[in-house]
């Protein structure tokens, strides 16, 4: 035992010294890269040197890595010090969502936003208190593990292998998603041959080494993501206040951001150009009503403008009206795509959003709708967090159920880095926008902003929708996911910085992604293929199917996430959900009440889970169309209580508590070998494996 101890000490010891001089090489190849660039390295290489350099990093540390060992590769030999594993979970937890929707959403959001920052941090309070100690005193390798233990049978382990798969498969999406967003940005090219870059870099990670290769890259991957996040906003900080500590001091940039809202508010000018967003928004919500209809509607009075023209025999007349003729919809699904984008004006036509306000609304119902929304966000964040089930693996990895328990503080601490600064680089952006394009003519707008509207429209556009040549706050629609890619540049910092900060977004996607990926294929090998098929299967082959089913999924990913199916942060949000609907229930019950059945915990996970959803499909337009065929079949307002399909879980949770206690309750007690099991994991006198 004290060998034991002896050995994990030196290996922690050598870790902290190859990560420092790891940390100091790194610094080292940001400065030289910013000195090349001075002498003239164009930023296309900038670019190509940064996404190389990173993805050859994670490579080697994936080949150095490598192993067919089955508790190296699912649990990294359950030997990561708590300090590291919490970095590696930091790492795992702040995918591209974190790094690069955070501050976005915050900024779009404002107060709202906050529920992210609240709910996924209070997340780690849960998986402190409810289920990190105790998987690890549990001591295999997944959530289904725990569940076919637990409850016995493979019915429970068959529905975790489904939760597990649907909750990770839909965050990891999202991850290749920005993976493939950053790398266009670093080299130029099209987003669907970025995602197959990127995927290159996910894959050097995993595929070899599994659990220990992850491990050992998210490390390095935390690394580069942190100094990439703080070295912009701390430098945005000092010019705008000449202080370099920007969670501090952002408070007095908050105060100028609202009062230029005042004065944004009182602009007739803004409230003209407001009123010709909501305009256009409730004329094509009309068409909306009866698509058909005013489609032929539109076409015929288009067409008798044209022979009206003609019979005039004025041709600048016929000419014009055939033009507009030739731009109306070449057939109604046309029509009601373009009507459906020119509905969603209604958010730009409405009064602009104070930043520091809470629970914005034009009356109390609003109001109150927003602080509910705003509560259920949190709920499913925190829950969600502590159920997902690529995090709750990481607590497998560490040597003692000290250690896990310890490694949730790590965790937390490194998260709270990035999540403390997220709010002030909102708001030191928000100024920049408010005092730097706010007022301005379209032909002085900065370079950063010409270069973002030429490197994606949807992030960034600008239209003089009134015509006067100035830019109004309405006139400007700006996605959230670029306010961290975009930091430096506003900034006014070199191109390398830029570099650094895409390189950091891409560790993010990266590291997540990894974590995923691995959750998806060991799901897969380790609970469906082995403990359910083929019980006798060897190490090595169950191993190599674990890579396999790596790669398989991972192109089926990137596939998925080249449709853009739909924003970053409603897929993770999406995936918090799931995973607080289907596996904090049966998790919680099956650790802390004896009194659980397999039958009730299995009827919680599917009826928690199954509320979620249905609930997702009939309230948001992209589901109903994947699920129902068409997006009318289910109307749009279908909402329960006026919540919004991103809190779903809302719904999942209680509902899967109320199954797993009623059944429970109903049918009979759980064996007595059941009931020792539960003690074993819940009670300190037996040693932890």
């Amino acid at each position: 035992m004290i060998s034991a101890a002896k050995t994990q000490k030196g290996f922690t010891k050598q870790l902290k010294k190859v990560y420092f001089f790891y940390t100091g090489g790194f610094l080292t190849f940001v400065i030289l890269l910013a000195i090349a660039e001075q002498l003239g390295l164009s930023k296309a290489w900038i670019g190509y040197v940064f996404l190389g350099a990173t993805i050859l990093l994670y490579a080697g540390i994936g080949i150095i890595s490598r192993t067919s060992d089955a508790a190296e590769y699912y649990v990294a030999g359950r030997r990561v010090p708590a300090m590291f594993n919490g970095m590696a979970t930091g790492s795992d937890w702040m995918s591209a969502a974190s790094f690069i929707g955070m501050a976005g959403s915050l900024y779009l959001l404002g107060y709202s936003g906050l529920a992210f920052v609240l709910g996924w941090t209070g997340g780690y309070v849960l998986v402190a208190l409810f289920l990190a100690p105790y998987l690890r005193k549990f001591g295999q390798f997944t959530i289904p593990d725990f569940l076919g233990a637990r409850y016995g049978g493979n019915i429970p382990r068959f529905i975790g292998i489904v939760i597990a798969i649907t909750c990770s498969f839909t965050y990891v999406v999202a991850q290749i998603y920005g993976v493939g967003l950053i790398t266009t940005r670093l080299t130029g090219v099209d987003f669907g041959v970025g995602v197959f870059l990127g995927l290159g870099g996910i894959l050097v990670c995993s595929f070899l080494g599994g659990m220990r290769a992850v491990t050992w890259t998210q490390v390095a991957q935390y690394i580069i993501l942190i100094v990439a996040y703080m070295i912009p906003v701390v430098w945005l900080s000092i010019v705008q206040t000449g202080f370099p500590i920007p969670q501090l001091i952002y408070g007095q940039q908050l105060a100028k951001v609202t009062a230029i809202e005042q004065k944004l508010i009182d602009d007739p000018k803004e409230a003209e150009v407001r009123k010709m967003f909501g305009d256009k928004a409730k004329a094509a919500s009309d068409k909306l009503k009866d698509a058909p209809a005013a489609y032929a509607a539109g076409k015929a009075e288009l067409e008798k403008g044209v022979a009206d023209a003609k019979a005039g025999t004025d041709e600048a007349a016929t000419k014009q009206a055939e033009e507009a003729l030739a731009k109306y919809p070449a057939s109604e699904a046309d029509a009601k795509a373009a009507w459906q984008k020119d509905a969603r004006l209604a958010s730009r036509g409405g009064q602009l959003l104070r930043h520091a306000e809470a629970f914005p609304g034009k009356d109390d119902h609003a109001r109150d709708v927003s602080r509910r929304n705003f509560l259920a966000l949190i709920f499913c964040l925190m829950v969600g967090t502590a159920a997902l089930p690529h995090i709750l693996m990481r607590y497998y990895t560490t040597p003692s159920v000290k250690e896990a328990r310890a490694s949730v503080t790590w965790s937390l601490f490194f998260i709270f880095l990035l999540y403390f600064t997220a709010p002030a680089l909102a708001v030191l952006v928000k100024f920049v926008v408010y005092t730097d394009i706010v007022g301005s003519t379209f032909a002085s707008l900065p370079v950063w902003v010409q270069q973002w509207q030429a490197v994606d429209p949807s992030l960034l556009s600008i239209a003089d929708i009134n015509g006067d040549g100035i830019v109004q706050r309405a006139e400007i629609a700006i996605g959230g996911d670029i306010i961290v890619l975009a930091t430096p540049e506003i900034a006014g910092l070199p191109y390398v910085v830029s570099g650094l900060v895409a390189a950091g977004g891409l560790a993010a996607a990266l590291s997540t992604a990894d974590g995923l990926l691995l959750t998806i294929a060991n799901a897969l090998s380790h609970d469906l293929y082995y403990k359910m098929i083929d019980p006798n299967a060897p190490t090595a082959r169950r191993v190599m199917l674990s890579k396999m089913l790596l790669l398989v999924v991972a192109v089926l990913a990137a596939s998925v996430a080249v449709q853009k199916p739909a924003d970053i942060l409603f897929l993770v949000s999406a995936a918090f959900s799931f995973a607080a609907a289907g596996f904090f229930p049966a998790l919680v019950c099956g650790i802390f009440w004896k009194r659980t059945t397999g039958l009730a915990a299995s009827l919680g996970m599917i009826s928690g889970f199954g509320i979620t959803f249905y609930y997702m499909t009939i309230t948001q337009v992209w589901m109903r169309e994947m699920f129902y065929g068409i997006a009318k079949s289910v109307p749009v307002t279908n909402l329960w209580w006026e919540i919004q399909p991103i809190s779903a879980g809302l719904w999942g949770v209680p509902l899967g508590f109320i199954v797993i206690i009623v059944v429970s309750l109903l049918g009979k007690a759980p064996s007595k070998e059941t009931q020792e099991f539960v003690e074993s994991v819940r009670y300190p006198h037996l040693r932890a494996a």
